[in-house]
């Protein structure tokens, strides 16, 4: 008989992670033809049947974050009417949305057949550039990481929930992933998709610190 070989746990240990639960806001119909980046604007959240799977699919103790911006607050209302206890939430600027400058307003197919770069269909401008009169898409990953690092030293072994947009979330697939810019805007993050994140506080050195359990789903 071959002697029995013993195996260690190589398991990170979940409940003690922080558990990221990234929200992406409601459509905003009414100006899906045009780039609105952090404007502060409505959303619809007429689908209540999606918003009922999200009450339902949400961890129910968790601590609920959201961007300054209504849209996020609105969805985060929305899911609340479904019947999950929404506790307080924290509002954050640094989860808002990149700030696309002078290219707000302007149509989406007007602007791509005026680039040059590759990145169109992918995002509104090449992610080296600094936008004119906005915000450079480093400057975005930099404020959600740091965001995202004081919730992993605040809340270990919490779910936490982030109702935010399209670049906050890959900002933290950026961090989690160890990404470039180029990949970091690969994916895709339909709104009201849930992208899933834990971070292990404990991983040995060497190892990934987070693990990527969903990404727009």
């Amino acid at each position: 008989m071959k002697p029995k070989i013993a195996r260690s746990s190589s398991r990170l240990p979940d409940e003690a992670a922080t558990r990221w639960w990234w929200v992406r806001h409601a459509p905003v119909p009414h100006l899906r033809h045009e780039i609105y980046g952090n404007r502060d604007v409505d959303c619809d959240t007429s689908d209540s049947d999606t918003f009922a799977s999200l009450a339902e699919r949400l961890p129910k103790d968790a601590v609920w974050h959201v961007s300054h911006l209504k849209r996020t607050h609105q969805t985060a209302q929305a899911i609340a009417d479904q019947g999950y206890p929404i506790p307080e939430l924290q509002p954050s600027n640094r989860i808002g949305e990149q700030d696309f400058g002078d290219l707000h307003g302007r149509r989406h197919d007007e602007h791509a057949a005026a680039r040059t770069d590759p990145f169109v269909g992918f995002w509104p401008n090449s992610p080296m550039d600094t936008v004119p009169g906005g915000e450079h898409f480093d400057d975005l990953c930099a404020r959600v990481h740091e965001f995202i690092r004081a919730g992993n030293a605040k809340y270990p072994g919490r779910d936490v929930v982030c109702v935010a947009h399209f670049g906050p979330i890959i900002a933290a697939l950026r961090l989690a992933l160890d990404l470039n810019p180029t990949s970091s805007v690969a994916f895709s993050i339909p709104n009201l998709s849930v992208t899933r994140i834990h971070h292990y506080a404990s991983a040995p050195a060497g190892a990934p610190p987070y693990r990527v359990y969903a990404v727009g789903g």
